[in-house]
């Protein structure tokens, strides 16, 4: 256990590039599951969209029963409950490839897979998982999670949906009213959070749901919404629903912590399923840009055109290199955890929130991405991107929810670093020694001696670790200015949260080519070699501007000067790259593949 790196340790450890999980890497059935999936998506989804877009409610729950039938619905579940079984990184898989077709389908498919049917999964008891697991695996039932309210968002813990014990003990009546349900059209069992009494943090129960017996549970109409429009969203309102002791799920005031557990394993999840969506987005951008003539020729031969696709490329190769580096270290915490003995249910959900920094980082990143490159996919396409007629502006809407639900992107931003500094103050990361270290590298003489960088990825490890050296300067001097009050600073720490960001997505980049590299050669993986470089010079330029105004806005005289100096020679290229001929490099060969390149 020691010699595997903790969640966080990124920050301030270096690794090598064996000990990453990259795409390559999949096993023979993992691949066998990827084409599993893409054949269905491709065959049931793709050819209609246009039903989704006409909020056709009853083909999405067409659709899941059809996932269920093909097994798409066990694969995280254990074998004793009708599962697969399958490893942690092959549920991230197939959240990939099964998500980017369609957003409503991905959000049906997902609430379901996840928070409809882990917390059972991860928290019931062996007879709740006997009754409700085998139903929810073969989508006989469909599974809702009832956290949100209308005045309990992202402070989900101040919920007001009451449950109150019966006086004879059997039962526990529950009142209240929940949003934004995904599945509740269609559900037949419920994760609803609700307070019994005073209680400072919730409870979760296990909810039964029939349509002919509604047990004082009514529904809102479906939502008018701008995306997802045939995911099923409903208010959920209970009326002294009746649930039996024995559906309490896990302990009382346990409810709050089995949210942000599960939300932890959807983050990750989520920028997994912003991939496929990504790679379609580009496929139908670059398809049309190589077919649209203008000025005589296709679109394809601008310049413009083609910064578009490379950076499309670039970011969508980026955030598969760090969802899939993240996936393999919490595979190898989880595997690791069973190897000493502990439960696979206990396993997983440690394994999962030792990186729920690494999570939150790329539902971030992921969600991100996947908004840019729909709205570039838009602008590619021009006036047809505007139209319903071509996906681009189904795809961009269908986007836009990513960066709201599991957790706001702001939200997930002050976490970050958030749960870095409590790592540390635990004692579990030593923060402390690396950031006193840079602070002496700040006093020290400057070398004016020019390395020798003839070995591949030589200056850019180099830059990276001098780009952690930022992160620890600004976040050591503002911990060490504000104190306990740091989470007050908060645009301070969306500085300092998106210099992490960017370093673990660079980081991560660079380990996945430098494997490949070594596993194939500098020839076949030139084009790796393209992304990487023009991603850390994008990356290099973020983090010296973040930097810079963290720096002017809580430092003045002689401190700003000297951090000012430090984050100059933190973010000095000696050798810049070609930025404009790497953009070439990379449009060109997805100009030519005809869409994205892997």
């Amino acid at each position: 256990m020691s010699k595997l790196i903790k969640g966080g340790e990124f920050i301030i450890k270096e690794t090598d590039c064996n000990n990453v999980f990259i795409v390559e890497d999949f096993d023979e059935e993992q691949l066998m599951m990827r084409d599993s999936v893409k054949e269905f998506i491709d065959r049931e989804v793709w050819p209609h969209k246009e039903r989704f877009e006409k909020k056709d409610y009853a083909f999405t729950e067409e659709l899941m029963v059809k996932a269920g039938e093909m097994g798409f619905l066990s694969i995280a579940v254990p074998e004793a409950y009708g599962g697969m079984e399958m490893p942690f990184m092959s549920t991230i898989l197939v959240c990939d490839y099964i998500s980017g077709a369609s957003g409503s389908f991905a959000t049906a498919f997902g609430a379901h897979t996840g928070i409809g049917t882990m917390p059972i999964v991860l928290y019931g008891t062996e007879e709740q998982k006997q009754k409700y697991v085998p139903k929810l695996t073969t989508g006989e039932w469909f599974g809702s999670y009832c956290l949100t309210e209308p005045g309990a968002g992202s402070d989900a813990n101040s919920g007001k949906t009451k449950a109150a014990l019966s006086d004879d003990g059997t039962h526990y009546k529950i009142s209240g009213q929940k949003m934004w349900i995904s599945n509740a059209g269609f559900c037949s069992l419920m994760i609803v959070f609700a307070r019994i009494e005073d209680d400072k943090n919730l409870t979760a129960f296990i909810v039964e749901y029939d349509k002919d017996n509604p047990n004082g549970i009514t529904m809102g109409e479906e939502e008018k919404k701008l995306g997802i429009r045939a995911s099923s969203t409903r208010q959920v309102f209970f009326n002294d629903t009746v649930v039996p002791v024995e559906n309490m799920l896990s302990d009382r005031q346990n409810g709050f912590k089995i949210a942000l557990n599960i939300l932890n394993i959807g983050r990750i999840k989520l920028a997994a399923a912003c991939l496929d969506a990504s790679r379609r987005i580009i496929n139908n951008a670059v398809n049309y840009a190589n077919e649209r003539k203008q000025f005589g020729t296709s679109i394809s031969t601008f310049g413009a055109v083609q910064e578009k696709i490379a950076l499309m490329c670039t970011k969508t190769f980026v955030t598969e290199s760090g969802v899939y580096r993240a996936a393999g270290d919490i595979q190898k915490k989880i595997d690791a955890l069973i190897a000493d003995g502990m439960p696979h249910a206990d396993a997983e959900l440690k394994g999962v929130e030792d990186f729920a920094l690494e999570c939150a980082i790329l539902k971030v990143y992921g969600s991100e991405v996947g908004q840019y490159n729909a709205d570039e996919g838009i602008q590619i396409y021009g006036g047809m991107g505007f139209s319903e007629d071509t996906p681009m502006e189904g795809a961009w809407r269908d986007a836009r929810i990513s960066r709201i639900y599991e957790g706001t992107n702001e939200i997930n931003r002050l976490l970050t670093v958030g749960m870095l500094v409590k790592k540390a103050l635990k004692g579990e990361i030593d923060l402390m020694t690396p950031a006193m270290n840079v602070a002496n590298d700040l006093m020290a003489i400057t070398s004016f001696d020019t390395p020798d960088y003839s070995v591949l990825f030589s200056e850019e490890k180099e830059i990276l670790g001098k780009l952690k050296k930022v992160f620890l300067m600004v976040a050591g001097k503002a911990v060490e200015k504000f104190g306990m009050e740091l989470e007050m600073q908060q645009e301070i720490v969306l500085c300092a949260s998106d210099i992490l960001i960017e370093i673990y997505m660079a980081e991560s980049t660079l380990l996945k080519t430098e494997k490949l590299v070594n596993k194939t050669s500098e020839k076949e993986a030139a084009l790796q070699i393209a992304m990487t470089k023009l991603n850390l010079f994008n990356v290099v330029e973020t983090i010296n501007r973040k930097g810079k105004e963290a720096i002017v806005s809580f430092t003045e005289n002689d401190e700003q000067r000297m951090l000012l100096m430090g984050l100059k020679r933190f973010t000095k290229y000696n050798n810049y790259p070609n930025v404009v001929a790497l953009k070439k490099e990379i449009a060109k060969i997805a100009i030519t593949k005809n869409g994205y390149p892997f």
